[in-house]
């Protein structure tokens, strides 16, 4: 069977499956100290001031531009 023969929902199921099982291996996939020290900081900023920043469309619209 084709993915193209699968209805909507089941395409969206199986990703979801797909990317469960990925997730499952995280080890995989490690975050190194200086990863997690600009996650942190990025966090804090946030906490600060959660307004700050530009929405989703902004942003698309920002780099999609030629």
């Amino acid at each position: 069977m084709k993915l193209q023969e699968l209805s909507a929902s089941e395409r969206i199921l199986l990703a979801e499956e797909l990317w469960d099982s990925v997730a499952a291996e995280e080890h995989l996939f490690p975050v190194s100290e200086e990863q997690k020290k600009e996650l942190d900081r990025r966090l804090a900023n946030y906490s600060l001031d959660p307004e700050a920043g530009d929405s989703w469309e902004n942003v698309r619209a920002r780099i999609s531009k030629p």
